[in-house]
């Protein structure tokens, strides 16, 4: 990856963080309208395709331990997104959530079609208010 796309995306994961950072806080939303609002930003993200800005979702702890590779990023370059179907999210605790998504992705080359389940967990982090993605992104490899 050369820098500059390395700059523009760490860029835009900032910028997507400092807004769901300050803005949640400031209008004093209560924790479920947070997550509810976070869901949904999400799944418009996911929606459109833009996995740069979806990986801005995700923990930075996770993204740490597992840096996307430049392998993961073709493939999602490769794929379409056509459905995201999201279940009612799950309360594990105060501060986790379980979220069951179903996936449509098309690859563009073979205009093959299929879904995939992403199972996600969001935990929420009191000191910045806002909900992280700490499962990972969807894995459009699997085979479900």
């Amino acid at each position: 990856m050369n820098a500059r796309k390395l700059l523009r995306r760490t860029a835009s994961m900032l910028l997507a963080m400092l807004i769901l950072t300050l803005a949640a806080p400031a209008l004093g939303k209560s924790r479920e309208k947070i997550l509810q609002e976070t869901l949904r930003i999400y799944a418009a993200t996911i929606r459109w395709g833009s996995i740069e800005q979806a990986e801005s979702f995700v923990d930075p702890k996770y993204r740490e331990a597992h840096p996307l590779t430049q392998l993961e990023l073709d493939r999602y370059k490769h794929v379409r997104f056509t459905a995201y179907n999201d279940r009612a999210a799950i309360p594990v605790s105060d501060s986790e959530v379980r979220q069951t998504v179903e996936i449509g992705i098309v690859n563009i080359n073979t205009q093959e079609a299929r879904n995939v389940i992403d199972q996600q967990i969001w935990t929420y982090n009191p000191k910045a208010k806002v909900w992280l993605l700490s499962s990972g992104l969807p894995d459009i490899t699997r085979r479900d």
